[in-house]
């Protein structure tokens, strides 16, 4: 046993590895060693880890680990710091926390950049901020501030339900833009209400340009945030504004796309791709910065709508990752760790 503080950290802990690049069967538990830490880490003990798109393309072999990143899944955790890097002035053992990880999050302990780590919204539980860290840090960087998004715009958001989707349409509502949800089914569609949208969309039923137009007077919208990519391309174009710009945050329906180019040129849109994960701590640091000044305090309020939950024991991460790639759930999966699974959402 390590002593850090008034806290006792093991040896060795649970996390969940990867056998080989394949299906969700590939994932299992085992006992390894707690992460060493930095000068400028925290050591969280974990209560609560995000399950999102990125680990099922690691797990799949297609998304490696940046250079230095852990090998292990898991980019969003909440739980309790139990020990603190000697350069860290920011934050005390025993803070409750949630963090954007560099990988490792799948484990009952995982070392943190001081810089990613915020602290939990008043009235939270862990297992509910948990869900928050890669998806808000995911759109602040691209939807807030590559796109330059203001009050009063329209931002057309697919997969509205979703972990992504749910968070661009929170974010756009706190900053006083205008989200428009894309949803399969009126369950989904009642979700994204709930978040903020103004108005869905069915993709099922509906024509989604179309629709997007008629809420917007014929105008079109000022922002997509576009999980699909492939065949969607060209429809989020079709809904655009003039001065549009399209944020390609993932290509969950391929990743090429037959789009005009004339089209783009004419109307003078923007169309802009980037990922989360090899950002530098300092950029990483800097989108906290923002979260914690402009979103934390929307998420303090005793009002503000927590994403719906489906919750897994850390153990059975296969099955988190199943249900993940099946689609049919709306919000975020999340997984437990047995110091988190005491904790009732409220």
């Amino acid at each position: 046993m390590r002593q850090h503080g008034p806290m006792t950290v093991p040896a060795s802990m649970t996390a969940i590895t990867i056998s080989a690049p394949g299906g969700p069967e590939t994932l299992a538990p085992a006992q390894l060693p707690v992460p060493e830490l930095g000068n400028e880490d925290v050591l969280i003990r974990v209560a609560a880890a995000g399950v999102n798109g990125p680990d099922l393309a690691q797990r799949r072999g297609v998304y490696d680990p940046p250079p230095g990143a852990s090998p292990l899944l898991g980019l969003e955790v909440a739980g309790e710091i139990v020990a603190l890097g000697s350069a860290v002035q920011s934050w005390r053992v025993g803070d409750r926390v949630m963090a954007l990880t560099n990988g490792g999050g799948y484990a009952e302990y995982v070392a943190v950049p001081a810089g990613q780590v915020l602290p939990v919204p008043r009235s939270w539980s862990l297992p509910q901020a948990a869900a928050l860290p890669e998806t808000w840090f995911t759109v602040t960087q691209t939807l807030v501030l590559r796109s330059g998004l203001e009050p009063g715009m329209t931002v057309l958001v697919h997969g509205a339900a979703g972990g992504i989707g749910g968070a661009a349409v929170a974010i756009s509502a706190i900053l006083g833009a205008r989200p428009i949800g894309v949803v399969s089914s009126p369950e989904k569609a009642a979700y994204a209400t709930s978040l903020g949208a103004f108005a869905t969309i069915d993709r099922m039923r509906d024509d989604i340009a179309e629709r997007a137009l008629a809420l917007t007077d014929g105008r079109g919208v000022d922002r997509v945030v576009d999980l699909l990519g492939g065949a969607m391309a060209a429809v989020s174009i079709a809904a655009c504004a003039r001065g549009a710009h399209i944020v390609q945050i993932a290509t969950l329906a391929g990743s090429s796309a037959k789009i005009s180019l004339g089209t783009l040129m004419a109307r003078q849109l923007t169309l802009s791709g980037s990922t989360l994960r090899p950002q530098t701590s300092a950029t990483k640091a800097a989108i906290a910065a923002r979260i914690q000044a402009d979103l934390l305090p929307a998420l303090n309020q005793p009002g503000f709508v927590r994403p719906t939950l489906t919750t897994f024991p850390l153990a059975e991460a296969a099955a988190a990752h199943q249900a993940m790639e099946q689609r049919a759930h709306a919000g975020k999966i999340v997984l437990l760790t047995p110091f988190g699974a005491g904790e009732q959402a409220i």
